[in-house]
């Protein structure tokens, strides 16, 4: 029988009760922990509804309106190439794969990674929090995965739906016949968080269950909902820990993925 040190015993138990804890947190959640007490390097963007950079103007006007979308090429793929900075232990770095593998088999979107003469990529790195910009930038784009939070399935899908082109879900220009916000409830200066935008719905329904809806305490200043579906205030919502079908719906309208791009 094989003996250990109480002491490496501990660490094994601790270890193992918080990954358990951590995968049960929905993505809402970890990008919440991870962002909340954020002190962002002099070069870092700004970001607004927790985890969406912008430039210098607290825009989130949807990126289609400057041609944001990745370029799809004569076969019918949208390749968009990445590249992993040396930050990452090999776990880490098998988390982040998996999460860019995990569209491949849902949609035309291959995540390849970078080669010298390309002209545009995913820049992934272990910045301060969780975030992406909204949609193709150009030049080298910046997906922050911090090491500290970041690296779970669902909140890497999550920020590459965005730099795909996709905004958070409840700020849906029809978000009001299905969530209420409560604006009393929200931390003062932060209510721009929850302005609606013309969001690219692609004929799909609200998605309570989308991974990119933000749970009902979100912003919140005093432990109040900011946040309460309706008709049914007791529907559960924010609780998505990977891509629901509706998101992965709406992808494959976004950029035309034919079935038979999907699977060959």
């Amino acid at each position: 029988m094989l003996f250990l040190p109480w002491s490496v015993v501990t660490l094994l138990l601790v270890s193992s009760s918080w990954a358990e804890t951590s995968r049960e947190l929905s993505v809402s959640q970890l990008l919440d922990r991870a962002n909340r007490d954020r002190t962002p390097d002099f070069d870092e963007p700004s970001l607004i509804e927790g985890d969406i950079a912008v430039k210098a103007d607290r825009n989130a006007d949807p990126c289609t309106s400057n041609g944001c979308l990745w370029q799809k090429y004569t076969d019918g793929k949208v390749y968009i190439p990445y590249y992993i900075n040396n930050h990452y232990s090999s776990r880490e770095i098998s988390i982040i794969t998996r999460g860019l593998e995990s569209f491949s088999a849902v949609s035309c979107i291959v995540f390849r990674p970078y080669q010298s003469g390309d002209h545009e990529w995913l820049s992934i790195e272990s910045r301060d929090g969780c975030y992406s910009f909204v949609g193709r930038q150009g030049g080298s784009q910046t997906v922050s995965l911090s090491r500290q939070g970041c690296l779970y399935h669902g909140t890497v899908q999550h920020e590459l739906l965005h730099a795909l082109g996709f905004n958070h879900e409840q700020t849906r220009s029809d978000r009001d016949s299905y969530i209420r916000v409560a604006w009393e409830n929200i931390i003062d200066g932060m209510a721009y968080n929850f302005n609606k935008i013309n969001t690219l719905n692609q004929g799909t329904p609200y998605d309570y269950g989308s991974v990119m809806q933000y749970e009902r305490y979100a912003f919140s200043k005093n432990n109040y909902p900011t946040m309460i579906p309706i008709p049914n205030s007791n529907v559960a919502f924010g609780q998505a820990t990977q891509m629901s079908q509706n998101d992965i719906i709406r992808l494959n309208r976004l950029y035309q993925c034919c079935p038979e791009q999907i699977t060959s």
